[in-house]
């Protein structure tokens, strides 16, 4: 398996959602193997804690950004493209899952519409623009990996919106992988389970199941993420990672309901 690192010329890479949690772990391993990485997200003041926290590498611009906005996501990449020319990665990664314990039938419009703008349009609107920077750079092609989840799959209770749109997100990664070949553009998604970070803390203290418990649940390191992005990331443009889960061992996924 190769390192990750990235020889001769940097790489550029753009990061979603990189102020915190899976985007920060991401963002800086790209940054640990030798890429060139835009932090992009709603909060400047995280974006630049997670520069800070870099240790060497390349510096990290910081691009606030609400990917459910069209102007800002065009902002984005034209400031990609004038600072560095090219983008070879897209870690479409920021989301949210919105408010909860709401059951399905209490959810407000306007929640619903958040977590459908942010998590799907938002990644649309991502990498549609990185696709049209893909496409006519030279030299040709890139990768976009989509972060899922293993709520692409099976939803917990009471997450509607969260479960409806990462299902949406695996529809999204097999139409870029389709449409994206001849430009050399390679797609893959990581389905994540349970990694440690500010959105999964409530997992120790115990969180609905199936049945109508409520259960502590495992835990695994971001880190453990970060590597496989990074692995998923440092493949050549002629092998691809379509589909990856990596998830807490011990979590009630396997046979969950």
């Amino acid at each position: 398996m190769s390192d990750g690192r990235v020889s001769v010329v940097s790489k550029v890479a753009v990061v979603t959602g990189a102020g915190s949690g899976v985007g920060r772990a991401v963002a800086l391993e790209l940054l640990e193997a030798g890429w060139s990485v835009v932090l992009a997200g709603r909060r400047e003041e995280a974006l630049a804690e997670t520069a800070r926290l870099a240790d060497g590498g390349p510096p990290a611009p910081v691009v606030p950004t609400d990917v459910a906005d069209p102007e800002r996501v065009d902002a984005l990449f034209a400031a990609v493209r004038e600072r560095f020319g090219r983008v070879d990665l897209l870690f479409n990664n920021a989301g949210g899952f919105g408010p909860r314990g709401v059951p399905l039938e209490d959810l407000a419009y306007e929640d619903w519409r958040s977590v459908v703008d942010t998590n799907l349009t938002g990644s649309f609107l991502c990498a549609q623009a990185a696709f049209r920077l893909m496409r006519d750079q030279d030299p040709r092609g890139g990768r976009i990996i989509n972060n899922g989840s293993l709520s692409a799959h099976t939803p917990r209770p009471d997450s509607v919106a969260y479960t409806a749109t990462k299902h949406a997100i695996t529809g999204l990664t097999k139409s870029l992988s389709l449409d994206g070949r001849r430009y050399g553009i390679a797609c893959g998604q990581i389905d994540i389970g349970n990694a440690a970070t500010e959105m999964t803390e409530r997992m120790s203290a115990g969180v609905p199941q199936a049945n109508g418990e409520v259960m502590a649940e495992p835990v695994m390191d971001v880190a453990d993420v970060a590597r496989t992005v990074r692995h998923m990331a440092s493949l050549p443009l002629e092998a691809n990672v379509q589909f990856a889960t990596v998830m807490a061992t011990a979590m009630p996924y396997i046979g969950r309901g």
